[in-house]
């Protein structure tokens, strides 16, 4: 016979407020990495695309903005997917300067981070529509945070690329994991 496990009301509403602020921490984290990568390269660079049919930087950072103000916008009232976003019209070649890319990111990620401080645990079974489907917040946050992390990568490579060895770390150096385990500044705060 199995044993039943006692569990506290208290514990699992202190849980579901911890979920919303695990996700506002790893959104804030990938921000600050998008954010490092870009600011590596020359404004040139910023706009290269290493190849016909690939995305630069610009055009993966509105990508993201595009995606964030979309989701983001009305996020528990109305579809994720906007009737005035065209997102096709992210993927243009077109050349944006760098303070196009900066305003518009900044602001989709500030929309983005004030949403999810209006949340608590009580919002995350809660249902919303992304493209007419059904997702419950906390399915639609998993979702846009691995969309997020996944084009974030995508700068991060094309930045270490563009700057043609003249690379600084964002993460642990090449080589360095034994030091910063000495001393591991980057890990979540218990």
């Amino acid at each position: 016979m199995r044993e039943s496990r006692r569990v506290r009301p208290n514990r699992i509403a202190l849980r579901e407020t911890e979920v919303i602020q695990d996700f506002a921490e790893e959104y804030a984290r990938y921000r600050i990495v998008g954010e490092k990568a870009m600011r590596q390269v020359s404004d040139d660079a910023l706009n290269k695309a290493l190849c016909a049919d690939n995305n630069s930087m610009a055009t993966i950072a509105r990508h993201i903005s595009g995606n964030l103000l979309s989701r983001f916008t009305d996020f528990l009232t109305s579809d994720g997917e906007k009737p005035w976003r065209d997102r096709d019209s992210e993927f243009d070649d077109k050349h944006h300067d760098r303070r196009e890319i900066e305003e518009m990111w900044t602001r989709s990620w500030n929309l983005l981070e004030s949403e999810l401080s209006k949340f608590g645990g009580e919002h995350l079974q809660q249902k919303v529509l992304i493209r007419g489907h059904a997702w419950t917040v906390h399915e639609a946050l998993c979702r846009s945070l691995a969309h997020v992390s996944y084009h974030v990568g995508q700068l991060v490579l094309l930045a270490r690329i563009l700057t043609e060895g003249d690379w600084e770390w964002i993460s642990i150096p090449k080589g360095g994991s034994r030091e910063y385990n000495k001393k591991p500044t980057m890990e979540k705060k218990a």
